[in-house]
């Protein structure tokens, strides 16, 4: 299936512990595949991980990746008592008292101590990285479904224009195709007039006649252009048939739509022909702009 190059998804996983993994996608059009990972600087060792998992899945576009790591109360961290040190700390106090450098002696509660420096410490909990880092794949998976999904009914839509779009092409060819015979045989008749009237009643040369009509008519010949914009045609549809990444090769295949139509417009004279080259480039130039969206 066709998809198209812009798109979001979000993925939110629920873990143990608390856990809460969010992972957004977002992407623009580009001409290659570009993709940035924004997430807590604490996680960077998945980054490398995330972006081959990304790339795995988009071919082409500007690709940005949000992580939201969330964790409930305090479970992501742990605190620490320096059992050494308030123990110093009551012995130092003491050794105070007893030189008579402070007030009477009392006893200290945990509260009085925990004031003191060092005493306890708060560090962040250790973790698993490598289960984090499934933890993140995970997440990311489900967005990168997301985004696909969406991708994929935007390239539906896409496809489906550009579709009619050939298909108008295809009619405005046969036109000019039914067109093109006319356009010899009425510059023979404006020519045998021409003739007649310059040389009256003077007999006139039919094989000249002849000659001068082949020689225009193997000017203004476009049958070679037609039959391979009819072969761009099916390839065209081919491809978006066969679905995946084609956003380039049809732009390239969208470019000698474009040559084949201006060397008609270029050979005809004909103004009923030119309307319909006119109208075909229109066309055309329409599903540029769209095949541009493609991945």
């Amino acid at each position: 299936m066709v998809k198209s190059m812009t798109g979001y998804g979000r993925g939110e996983r629920a873990f143990d512990g608390g856990v809460q993994v969010t992972v957004e996608l977002r992407a623009v059009n580009n001409r290659y595949l570009d993709c940035t990972v924004k997430m807590p600087r604490a996680y960077i060792f998945a980054e490398d991980a995330m972006k081959a998992r990304v790339q795995s899945a988009v071919a082409r576009g500007k690709v940005d990746v949000f992580v939201t790591i969330a964790r409930a109360g305090g479970d992501d961290v742990v605190v620490t008592v320096n059992e050494a040190l308030a123990k110093s700390y009551v012995e130092a106090i003491q050794k105070l008292h007893e030189l008579g450098l402070g007030r009477a002696r009392r006893e200290y509660y945990p509260t009085d101590l925990a004031r003191f420096p060092d005493v306890l410490t708060v560090e962040k909990r250790a973790e698993d990285l490598d289960e984090m880092k499934e933890r993140l794949l995970s997440a990311l998976d489900l967005a990168i479904a997301d985004f696909n999904s969406m991708r994929e009914r935007e390239g539906e839509r896409l496809c489906a224009d550009i579709l009619g779009r050939a298909s108008a092409i295809e009619g405005l060819l046969g036109e000019i195709e039914e067109r093109s015979p006319q356009t010899v045989n009425d510059y023979r008749a404006r020519l045998e007039a021409k003739m007649r009237e310059v040389l009256q009643n003077t007999q006139i040369d039919e094989g000249r006649l002849l000659t001068e009509a082949a020689i225009f008519a193997d000017k203004v010949a476009v049958d070679e252009e037609t039959v391979r914009l009819h072969s761009h045609l099916d390839q065209l549809r081919e491809l978006l048939e066969a679905g995946g990444a084609v956003g380039r090769k049809l732009d390239f295949l969208i470019q000698e739509f474009n040559r084949e139509a201006n060397t008609v417009g270029s050979k005809c004279s004909d103004l009923e022909i030119t309307r319909r080259v006119v109208d075909m480039k229109a066309e055309i130039e329409k599903i540029r702009e769209q095949v541009q969206n493609l991945e």
